[in-house]
């Protein structure tokens, strides 16, 4: 049981170094490559892409303002 923990730890270690010691440009190639991948998946699924209405309409949902503007309310302490 400890050998097999000892080596699992190996494992990820050898794969930090190997993630430290790559380019940036291998990186963006490893990106892109996902992002290609999903999207494939994504048609595979019929799952449609988002309209630019509804991403924007997102975006304004989930924007920082609005996302942090209850903090701005105040309890009315009465007299």
């Amino acid at each position: 049981m400890a050998l097999r923990m000892l080596y699992l730890i190996f494992l990820r270690l050898l794969g930090l170094l190997l993630l430290l010691s790559r380019s940036q440009e291998a990186k963006d190639v490893e990106l892109l490559a996902l992002r290609h991948e999903n999207a494939v998946l994504r048609r595979q699924l019929g799952v449609p892409p988002p309209t630019r209405p509804a991403a924007a309409g997102l975006r304004t949902r989930t924007s920082r303002r609005s996302a942090w503007s209850w903090r701005n309310c105040w309890p009315v302490m009465s007299s």
